[in-house]
């Protein structure tokens, strides 16, 4: 990468031309030092809270950039949060990307869709800081809150218990990410098969085996964990992805052990996953094993899996496992933080609970390496970490257009 970094921002240059990226993103790297990929693509990200203030002025340049391309004269927007009124820690984040968005000239108001709000509502939050949660109002084909409909409603809510009736059918407004952004309707397997035809055209460019930025996988569907339906389908997929990476391995000479994540192939927050080493784990699961896999966020049954190339992490903080979480708004790299957790092994699932985070400060802007240190120096690895989030949100603009278009034709 580094010997090539004019190629690679003329051939982003150029794919943008061609492309319309989400309005935000962010993108969970795993760096295993031989191989360097994006494991999760999160379009509706709750982490803004965890940048470093330094990159403050990034991201308010981005936010500036986008809201010019989409509704230019906008002079308000409502922000739609997740139903997590309890949760502080999300709030915050809410309180963090609401502050971006002020300054890039908008009034903002923040909309609920959670029963729970009926009225105003002050949350005071950690830092000191407050936010007011309004109730959603619907009117006609708008939403809005009292007395306020503008053009433009930015989620921050990825749709897992499904589109409220609430957004549905909404003209003459819009909605960002679009409603098949969220995880009602996008799956992971969908994402990463745009991955792989974004990867394969920039490998070719770069010169290099696409292996080295993207992870095998496939996906199995109408699989029942607590009645056991699909084991031995689920496991002749595993046996397939960790047969191709010990290929893989031994081309390269790699002395690690291959393993594959089994995780729902829609929905986040760590839930409905499962490290495995061999196709026998997947078989006659046990009762705790079941129930994990079964549901996801918001309680919804998991029936559709992807079986994706584990990808070790060699990052470490403080003797504790660490993975990068790359955080874009539009085609930008604005931050982001590592995701550490103290009971973690580095072959295994970072984003669970007794996680928390560490600010990764861009100590220069993340497109400017010096190519004169060391590959591995921190902003380089920086520089690199921004390269692949900017793949998976290429990727992710031509899942969401494949995906737009095959609603519109049904």
């Amino acid at each position: 990468m580094l010997d090539k970094t004019t190629e690679i921002e003329r051939w982003f240059r150029m794919a943008w031309n061609e492309n319309v990226p989400p309005f935000y993103s962010s993108v969970d790297v795993r760096n295993a030092g031989f191989k360097l990929a994006p494991v999760d693509t999160n379009l509706f990200p709750g982490g803004f809270n965890n940048l470093a203030p330094e990159m403050m002025p990034l991201a308010i340049q981005a936010a500036m950039s986008a809201i010019e391309k989409i509704c230019p004269e906008a002079r308000s927007m409502v922000l739609v949060p997740e139903n997590h009124t309890r949760n502080t820690f999300y709030l915050t984040n809410v309180a963090r990307l609401a502050a971006i968005l002020k300054q890039t000239g908008l009034d903002i108001r923040l909309g609920s869709v959670s029963p729970e709000i009926t009225e105003p509502t002050r949350f005071d939050l950690p830092d000191g800081q407050h936010i007011v949660l309004e109730p959603l109002r619907r009117k006609g084909n708008r939403v809005g809150v009292d007395g306020l409909e503008p053009c433009a409603v930015l989620l921050n809510n990825d749709l897992s218990a499904g589109v409220p009736p609430m957004l549905q059918g909404i003209k003459d407004q819009i909605l960002l990410p679009p409603l098949h952004a969220g995880w009602a309707t996008r799956r992971k397997s969908t994402h990463f098969k745009a991955y792989d035809s974004v990867v394969e055209s920039f490998a070719e460019m770069l010169d290099i085996d696409p292996w080295l930025i993207n992870p095998y996988f496939t996906h199995r569907n109408q699989l029942n964990f607590q009645e056991r339906v699909g084991e031995e389908s689920l496991a002749e997929a595993v046996d397939e992805v960790l047969a191709k990476t010990r290929i893989k391995y031994a081309e390269y000479g790699i002395d690690e052990q291959p393993y594959v994540v089994v995780k729902a192939d829609a929905g986040t927050y760590g839930m409905g996953i499962m490290t495995v080493k061999d196709a026998s784990e997947v078989v006659g699961l046990n009762r705790k094993q079941r129930n994990k896999m079964s549901v996801v966020k918001e309680g919804l049954q998991v029936s559709d899996v992807i079986i994706q190339e584990g990808v070790h992490t060699f990052e470490s903080i403080e003797d504790a496992v660490a993975e990068p979480v790359v955080y874009m708004i539009d085609r930008y790299v604005v931050g982001g933080f590592y995701r550490v957790h103290t009971g973690r092994a580095r072959d295994e699932n970072l984003n669970a609970p007794g996680m928390h985070f560490v600010p990764l400060a861009f100590e220069t802007p993340c497109n400017t390496p010096d190519c004169g240190d060391r590959p591995d120096a921190a902003v380089n690895r920086f520089y690199a970490y921004g390269v692949i989030g900017r793949l998976a949100a290429l990727a992710a603009s031509q899942e969401l257009e494949a995906t737009a278009s095959v609603e519109l034709a049904a």
